[in-house]
């Protein structure tokens, strides 16, 4: 195909993804957005990263997992408020997008299939795309996976620098999530380790040593030696034999294609390199502890994009593992062998946790491109070729532009007319009225989890907000203030809500209507109500 011919896809193409991104990208804010503008706002004002948190009742301790981030994200609010932080997010969808079908087209060569993929990698993150630090992460762990294959290609060191560079930022930006980004050398690391030992001819070299030795041992004894020697004929043979056997199934393998790369001892000196960057953040050793004390506490448990996925309720992975197992049993396509570690690692973690079906889609991609593309080789070669042909006709551009518009109107449609934030999930009404009524540095307030980053953006004082590990012992420090737990209990009605706010001498509640510890409080003579709208409740403990 001609040159002229793929640009012009390439620009379709990259104009139907911006087009689909921009459709699929929230309008309504979600609850990290708020306390993220004001971690922001406290690091710019006071100049600093003091590891203490300034916004609940609680006097904790606070990591600021995502500091740069929150400080990009306040300036952002401060230049364009909220429309500047929904106009950030759309560019940084649509960031995400380019960058995922670029890479696939650089990796796998098939531009066609990879714009169809890139497509249905952003609808399967339409859940996971708003104004938050994963986004940024999305897009770096994309250009890690083109460092790394590109280095591989090429050996050039621009690749290597980039492959140092991105967990440093990562570090600074999202260090949450930064042991992941070591998750995605293990594949390639593994089938070089793999195919080392399998070129290494262990066994054979060490029964060879052994033989070599007993002769030395044996000299004079030529009745012994030739018996030995007879020993040593015979392994060299079978050795041949096995050697032509296993060249045999590495040219022609049955499902798995295994490929020594040499290059790779270098990958393994670069992510050895990668392990020292977490030291480059003002957050000291938290990105070799931040993760080890989440899997300690009992948030994972709580949390729903924690919790341990139904496949039978996951369409996505469905559709994923469909493809893939499809592809391998019912054609002769064979898959990579560090194709096939990603795709099972990715796979296995999706199901330990819903929130890594981002990870499986967004790293995965690549391995089912390759897939596809093998298929596509193999089957028809020209097949996708001459589509493209007809796509880039002045009529085939109009028609495919055209169809991703209506797709993206589809999508876009429910979120039409729809406000930053939604006030049946925050309590915008309510929060003003404390503000002009109560006097907020003598009051304690009580919350629940899912609104209090409103409150806390707000400025007033929160009992808990979603930086749940925050709320730990694990983080805190403090064995007898699990406030994570302590909220969850309560608001169950699992556990006396006087206890509770006993131990944390609470003076007011600010409360969902629709909730059970709402039935119990407004039936207690204790508490006097002061506010309530459609959706929330005031409430002030009178201590009797």
């Amino acid at each position: 195909m001609d040159k002229q011919t793929k640009t012009k896809f390439n620009v379709i193409a990259i104009v139907c993804i911006i087009i689909f991104c921009f459709a699929i990208t929230p309008i309504t804010l979600q609850n990290d957005t708020f306390y993220t503008i004001k971690i922001g706002e406290h690091i710019i004002n006071s100049g600093e990263i003091d590891m203490h948190d300034p916004f609940s009742i609680h006097d904790i301790p606070y990591t600021y997992p995502h500091w740069l981030y929150d400080v990009g994200i306040y300036l952002t609010y401060q230049a364009g408020g909220m429309t500047g932080i929904y106009l950030s997010t759309v560019i940084l969808a649509c960031i995400l997008g380019v960058t995922v079908y670029l890479t696939n087209k650089k990796i796998v060569k098939n531009q066609l299939v990879s714009f169809l993929l890139t497509l249905g990698v952003m609808y399967i993150l339409t859940g996971f795309i708003a104004a938050r630090a994963q986004l940024v992460t999305f897009i770096l762990f994309a250009l890690a996976v083109y460092f790394i294959e590109r280095f591989l290609e090429t050996k050039k060191k621009r690749y290597a620098i980039g492959l140092v560079i991105i967990p440093i930022i990562i570090a600074n930006v999202h260090l949450a999530v930064w042991p992941f980004y070591f998750v995605i050398f293990l594949p390639y690391i593994a089938e070089y380790i793999i195919a080392l030992l399998a070129d290494s001819h262990l066994i054979y070299k060490i029964q060879k040593k052994y033989y070599d030795v007993r002769m030395k041992k044996l000299k004079g004894k030529e009745e012994e030696i030739k018996k030995v020697q007879e020993k040593v004929n015979l392994l060299e043979e079978r050795f041949k034999q096995a050697s032509q056997k296993q060249r045999e199934r590495r040219n022609h393998p049955y499902k798995i294609k295994m490929e020594r790369i040499d290059a790779t001892k270098w990958l393994i000196v670069i992510a050895l390199i990668c392990l020292l960057t977490g030291l480059l953040t003002p957050l000291g050793d938290t990105p070799y502890t931040y993760l080890v004390k989440t899997m300690q506490g009992n948030t994972t448990k709580s949390i729903n994009e924690h919790q341990p996925m139904v496949l039978i309720q996951s369409q996505a992975t469905l559709a994923i593992l469909a493809v893939v197992l499809s592809i391998l049993v019912f054609t002769d396509t064979k898959i990579r062998l560090k194709d096939f570690f990603m795709l099972g690692g990715l796979i296995v973690l999706a199901l330990m946790t819903r929130r890594q079906l981002s990870m499986l889609t967004l790293i995965g991609v690549y391995s089912i491109n390759r897939l596809i593309c093998d298929l596509f080789n193999k089957y028809d070669p020209e097949g996708t070729l001459k589509f493209m042909q007809k796509i880039t006709t002045g009529f085939g551009a109009i028609i495919t532009i055209l169809l991703v518009i209506l797709i993206s109107v589809v999508e876009y449609k429910p979120k039409a007319g729809a406000s930053y934030i939604d006030e049946r999930y925050y309590p915008v009404k309510a929060v003003q009225w404390l503000k002009e009524n109560i006097n907020i540095e003598q009051m304690r307030l009580y919350n629940e989890y899912n609104y209090g980053s409103y409150i806390l953006y707000q400025d007033v004082p929160v009992f808990v907000d979603s930086r749940a590990d925050l709320y730990t012992p694990e983080f805190n420090g403090d064995k007898e203030k699990d406030v994570f737990t302590d909220v969850l209990q309560t608001s169950s009605v699992g556990r006396y809500y006087e206890d509770t706010f006993k131990k944390y001498e609470i003076t007011h509640l600010l409360i969902p209507n629709n909730t059970k510890i709402n039935m119990f409080i407004s039936r207690d003579d204790n508490y006097q109500e002061l506010y309530k709208d459609d959706h929330f409740v005031i409430y002030e403990r009178l201590n009797k």
